[in-house]
């Protein structure tokens, strides 16, 4: 059974692309799911891990300045250079997103350090929940939120599914180990529950795409390419800073891979609503490179370590 397992873990996730694609309306119909399923995969996450022994570093500094200056600086250059203010306010986006909540299933499953990884999920996620609204307030042409509210609606979305497991987890390792431990052995039924949410996610973007897109065909084609463009960039350079920091792995995947279904809902919150194609097709070709990764990895290292 577990040779069958790690035989096909490199195909779970282009298979879940592949099912959300075909089946986008179903999945938009139990997009509700998806953050109890984030919360179970963060919960398994932060109990394999010794919250205490978190420690920020120099690289989740870079992360952070790389997501807060590039994002806000890219917006500036392309409105300066006339283009439209919708593929502007969608690279913003892209670039500012937090990290996705299960980026440790498929970052630690390739080497990375679960703790530089577990940091910088409750790092980055924070720094958007206060950057993100200071932003909003300065680019929206007509800001139908304050600072403090829009604020406040970015700590409701983010709090539950990423400081609730965080405090259940620490919780559990000072007053019950023991129940830590056991939750802890089951981190493995993240990948799948990843899969799960990613077949949801992606189905739920598509199906949003059909829904919006008509009519705006020209604007959403440039959004795919600059998708692509930053989705190679952020992956290439956090690689990049992830080495020279000992964990290329995570520096790859903590700056590359993006919580897309937050990035959709603060561009159809705050921004232009278009501007949340650049996110959909974000999440298509994070996930496309993620498979990749994970097959490469696999040919590479043996079956066996993708554990």
């Amino acid at each position: 059974m577990s040779h069958f397992t790690d035989t096909v873990k490199p195909y779970v996730l282009p298979v879940a692309l592949l099912l959300g694609a075909l089946f986008h309306t179903a999945c938009a119909s139990i997009a509700f799911t998806t953050p109890y399923i984030i919360f179970t995969i963060l919960l398994l996450t932060f109990a394999a891990v010794e919250i205490r022994s978190l420690r920020l570093s120099w690289l989740d500094l870079w992360l952070v300045l790389f997501q807060t200056l590039v994002s806000i600086g890219m917006y500036y250059l392309l409105t300066s250079l006339r283009v439209s203010t919708i593929i502007a306010e969608g690279i913003l986006i892209g670039v500012l997103c937090p990290v996705a909540a299960s980026v440790a299933v498929i970052s630690c499953m390739m080497g990375a350090d679960r703790r530089t990884v577990t940091t910088y999920t409750i790092v980055g996620n924070l720094m958007v929940a206060v950057v993100a609204p200071l932003y909003f307030t300065i680019v929206a042409e007509h800001p139908e939120h304050t600072f403090l509210q829009s604020f406040w609606m970015m700590l409701c979305k983010i709090g539950p599914t990423i400081g609730l497991p965080f405090f259940i987890a620490l919780a559990m390792q000072l007053f019950a180990p023991k129940l830590n431990n056991a939750i802890a052995r089951y981190k493995g039924a993240s990948f799948y529950l990843w899969a799960c949410a990613l077949f949801i996610n992606l189905g739920q973007t598509i199906d949003f795409i059909f829904l919006h897109g008509e009519g705006h065909w020209h604007a959403i084609a440039w959004l795919g390419v600059a998708s692509l463009f930053f989705c190679i960039v952020q992956f290439g350079f956090g690689k990049w800073l992830g080495h020279r920091y000992g964990d290329t792995m995570a520096g790859g995947q903590l700056l590359g891979q993006k919580n897309s279904a937050i990035g959709i809902w603060m561009a159809t919150t705050f921004l232009h609503p278009l501007s949340s194609v650049f996110m959909a097709f974000y999440s298509v070709f994070q996930n496309i490179f993620n498979s990749w990764q994970l097959w490469r990895y696999a040919r590479k290292n043996g079956q066996s370590r993708l554990t």
